[in-house]
């Protein structure tokens, strides 16, 4: 009986999804590595942001307990479109966000969020609710508003990702010089999930297909253990730009212009070259622009701007000095392996040194 019993199967999806939520929140709360968890500015920023998210799913718990229910059902399959476009799109500014600015879009966030909450919290109290507060019709009706927020919360996605992309190409570019030091391989691939999960998140309110929610349950819970796996190395980030850096950097790049610029260029340029050229800072396989900014006597717009204008760019000339190292080093030890020469050159590994080698050569 139990097999031809499809809401039974209906269920049972239900509840793998459910458990797989469970799981993720879970293991993103309770799973640090050491490392991060005696370096604080190491730990995900978007860690307990994705428990939150994840552990909001409990509210289609009336779906699994009783797949028949007419409320319980609208609930469960309007839950994706209304919901998921936001997750992404604050899980991505929060990602990139305490790299770059994250107050700036944290109101935007806030605003998405309570705009979700209002459209889905009817549906919620009409499936928690032992004999419901909605009509079918009221019901029906409420089903457009979920599709105007989710269109809403679509375009607050796009937002993110289009932002991400930018801050992306920026932090890689100009304020690390390695390409290990930026989880930039993890953020290539959480940029693109909000493709696929549009594949996932529509067919079966589309459809009012309970049998396709039931495949795409399954599908999303392959998805939330395959993000679990991608989520858990302990990617080394720290943010870039005190708050309040803005507002200096406006004051500053006025002054660019006036006479003694020439002048403070030129010292800057002379202050980077004694540090990371002749005090080999190159050397560090973390050296990050804000390093620089420290041993030079003017704040980093400045020393920014002339890493761009005179030097081609943090990232470039610290790795350009490092490639030299590199192939000097290969000539004075030439039993050395190659890992062992790129680690002695500053980059994190072979890998690393193969990755700047070639985007150099192609830039």
């Amino acid at each position: 009986m139990i097999l031809l019993n499809y809401n039974y199967w209906f269920g049972v999806s239900a509840a793998v999804y459910l458990v797989t939520c469970w799981l993720f929140a879970a293991v993103r709360w309770f799973h640090t590595c050491r490392a991060p968890k005696e370096h604080h500015a190491y730990i995900w920023p978007d860690r307990r942001l994705q428990v939150i998210f994840y552990l909001m799913a409990t509210c289609l718990l009336p779906y699994v307990l009783n797949p028949q229910s007419p409320a319980a059902w609208t609930l469960w399959k309007s839950y994706f479109p209304g919901t998921y476009y936001f997750y992404c799109g604050a899980l991505l500014f929060c990602f990139f966000g305490s790299v770059k600015q994250w107050n700036r879009w944290k109101n935007a966030s806030w605003v998405a969020g309570i705009i979700t909450a209002i459209a889905m919290a009817p549906l919620v109290l009409d499936a928690w609710i032992p004999d419901g507060m909605m009509t079918r019709h009221a019901a029906h009706l409420w089903s457009y508003v979920v599709v105007a927020v989710s269109i809403v919360m679509l375009s607050f996605c796009l937002l993110a990702m289009r932002q991400v992309l930018k801050w992306n190409r920026e932090a890689r570019d100009e304020n690390y010089s390695n390409p290990d030091d930026f989880p930039s391989d993890y953020a290539h691939i959480v940029w693109h999930m909000p493709v696929g999960l549009t594949l996932l998140v529509w067919p079966a309110y589309i459809l009012d297909s309970p049998g396709t929610m039931a495949v795409i349950n399954i599908l999303l819970s392959a998805f939330n253990v395959l993000l679990l796996i991608i989520a858990l190395p302990p990617w080394r980030r720290t943010t870039l730009m005190a708050e309040g850096d803005t507002a200096e950097q406006e004051d500053e790049e006025d002054d660019w212009h006036d006479e003694q610029a020439e002048e403070r260029a030129r010292k800057i340029a002379d202050e980077i070259e004694t540090f990371v050229n002749k005090g080999k800072g190159y050397l560090d396989p973390h050296l990050r622009i804000d390093h620089v900014v420290e041993h030079c006597s003017y704040s980093r717009t400045y020393v920014s701007h002339v890493f761009k204008t005179r030097f081609g760019g943090f990232s470039r000339y610290v790795n350009t000095l490092r490639l030299a190292h590199y192939d000097q080093y290969m000539a004075q030890h030439p039993n050395a392996t190659k890992e062992t020469a790129a680690q002695e050159s500053g980059f994190s590994s072979y890998i690393a040194y193969y990755k700047v080698k070639d985007r150099l050569e192609r830039g």
